[in-house]
């Protein structure tokens, strides 16, 4: 285990705080990059992603989930992904505002907001190297998505597991069935159950439209952060999907987040001209390969002369 993993492990929620910080300020850093290497290499705990329209309940499923999750002796992390502010960039509505029951003096229970930046498919570009941060210290890292609606695939390729999240009477699942949405979880959850027959009328609308489709297996639960209704069912069923998720999915996790940040910086032709290296860097972490690609881009670009006007 290197130094900086053992002070992160060892340091409890203001190491962890500085840590995120300084992914968020100095993600180059040659050190944020070789502690990021030592956290995928040892992780501790797993990741499961919630997704789903705004207003769904996401926020309060995640605040009965890390409850649920203390009561059962599990230290659990969570990162909430909110719009962002035209004017900082910043996260604009701040999650760890709304998960106020917990106890601020809890050791094992840590929630951090990140800002989406405009970031399609819900997520910030951060929130990966950070989930890789908390699973290396939690037993479970929830990360919550912005709520963008039918572009909320990209979480499937960096948790281990994908919980959607449906409103009663809202036509959310025939809608996330004409989107290809479905495809994506591994547990369909209605959520405010406490709205009694509208949330049952919601389920079965679900589970009749998946069984004429590939994804009849996809297991439907009702809950309600209100009363409690169904938690710890649904706990259960996270909990038994994240067992069952190979730990080969690290791998595509990893690719996954490799090619979205060098598309995000150097676009799709990028991508394509630097294949060669990706495939060369094959036994690398993410985060190694990231700048070696990066760096090899970067010269390449700074060699052509683009000094020379059109002379017409």
């Amino acid at each position: 285990m290197s130094d900086a993993l053992r002070i992160l492990k060892e340091g409890g929620k203001p190491a962890l705080s500085r840590v995120l910080s300084r992914l968020e300020s100095h993600a180059r850093d040659a050190e944020t990059i070789a502690l990021l290497d030592a956290a995928f290499a040892a992780p501790k705990g797993r990741s499961l992603g919630l997704t789903g329209p705004p207003g769904v309940g996401k926020s309060s499923l995640v605040n009965v989930l890390l409850r649920e999750a203390r009561t059962r002796g599990l230290t659990v992390g969570a990162i909430a992904v909110d719009p962002s502010s035209t004017r900082t960039g910043g996260a604009l509505l701040g999650d760890r505002a709304r998960l106020s029951s917990l106890d601020p003096s809890d050791q094992g229970v840590f929630v951090r907001s990140m800002a989406a930046r405009g970031r399609l498919g819900g997520v910030s570009a951060l929130a990966y190297p950070a989930a890789v941060v908390m699973q290396a210290v939690f037993d479970l890292v929830l990360v919550e998505t912005v709520g963008v609606g039918q572009s909320e695939t990209e979480i499937a390729g960096m948790t281990d597991a994908v919980m959607l999240c449906i409103q009663p009477a809202s036509g959310d699942s025939l809608q996330f069935m004409k989107a290809g949405i479905m495809e994506v979880p591994d547990i369909a959850v209605v959520t405010k159950g406490d709205l009694g027959a509208a949330a049952r009328r919601a389920a079965a609308d679900l589970k009749m439209a998946l069984s004429v489709t590939d994804g009849e297996s996809l297991p439907v639960y009702v809950c309600s952060a209100e009363s409690g209704e169904g938690i710890a069912a649904v706990f259960e069923a996270s909990q038994a999907a994240l067992k069952s998720a190979p730990r080969e999915n690290r791998s595509e996790q990893a690719l996954h987040w490799l090619y979205a940040a060098l598309t995000a910086d150097f676009g799709t032709e990028g991508v394509r001209c630097i294949k060669p290296a990706i495939g060369a860097a094959g036994g690398q972490t993410p985060f190694a390969a990231f700048e070696h690609c990066r760096n090899i881009l970067t010269n390449a670009l700074s060699d052509l002369d683009f000094s020379h006007k059109n002379s017409n």
